[in-house]
């Protein structure tokens, strides 16, 4: 797998819009081809034809280029579980935050399993992914304490939560799956069910 070329050509203005667009695509093409750690900033901005200024304007590292869209995930999350019916369960209101989410990752799935597969070869990278995931899992139990859940059952069902959708996610991303990310979570949050319920 490969992204496109993303050179551009010297006419374009250096404060177009879709700067930080650019130098996503820019990271993500060099971090696949030459690696994380050997990529630096000034590499990106150059690729994006842009200024390592720039860069900075939108990126506080070369990092942060992988996790630019960990607030939207967390703000859909906590409106979705904060909106949920009266009476759906902490588990339940979880489970379809979750699964109302995955739209988000399958429409782009070729580009989310080149962003995976540069995490996996980066200890540094993983561990920022964990530290997501858990700021992930606080949002989403503050999110049900603020629907009248008490604790420890808001911060269980948060974790559960997170646990059951980062087993799914890794299983999505493989190339042999074939079922869509919102049935991976949903069977998995059916195995967890089954987990909970085995005597």
């Amino acid at each position: 797998m490969s992204f496109p070329d993303v050179k551009y050509d010297g006419s374009m203005g250096r404060w177009e819009p879709n700067a930080s667009g650019r130098l996503q695509q820019a990271a993500m093409q060099l971090y696949f081809e030459q690696g994380f750690e050997r990529t630096t900033v000034a590499e990106i901005a150059e690729q994006a034809g842009l200024t390592e200024r720039t860069f900075f304007r939108h990126f506080a590292d070369k990092r942060e280029v992988l996790f630019w869209g960990a607030r939207a995930l967390q703000d859909s999350l906590v409106d979705s579980v904060l909106h949920a019916a009266p009476l759906t369960s902490p588990l339940v209101a979880v489970a379809q935050a979750l699964e109302g989410v995955s739209a988000m990752f399958e429409e782009r799935r070729e580009g989310v399993q080149q962003r995976q597969s540069i995490i996996a070869a980066n200890p540094e990278l993983q561990e920022r992914e964990l530290i997501k995931l858990a700021v992930l899992a606080a949002a989403i139990a503050n999110a049900l304490r603020q629907r009248g859940v008490k604790e420890p059952t808001a911060s269980l069902a948060a974790e559960a939560g997170i646990a059951v959708f980062r087993i799914a996610f890794e299983s999505w991303v493989s190339q042999s799956e074939e079922r869509s990310l919102r049935q991976v979570i949903s069977d998995s949050f059916t195995e967890l069910e089954h987990v909970a319920t085995d005597r």
